[in-house]
């Protein structure tokens, strides 16, 4: 019967890995998404399948986004 028990090291690893992962998946919901437009919306129908030009249309044509300006 004894050699059906898991090692306690074992036993105590899983439980910090479930705490490891219930603490994160707290922080992560109560962080919200990173980015606009990350939770997927149930009214989409899945049109288009691009992505959003208007993020686009506040960069500047001449700036390459290289070092210290170089494309101004």
């Amino acid at each position: 019967m004894r050699g059906l028990v898991p090692p306690p090291a074992f036993c105590g690893f899983l439980l910090l890995l479930a705490l490891m992962f219930t603490v994160s998946y707290v922080v992560g919901a109560a962080a919200g998404p990173v980015a606009r437009g990350m939770h997927g919306d149930s009214g989409d129908s899945g049109g288009s399948g691009g992505a959003d030009s208007d993020d686009m249309d506040d960069m500047d044509a001449g700036d390459t986004g290289g070092p210290l300006g170089a494309g101004r």
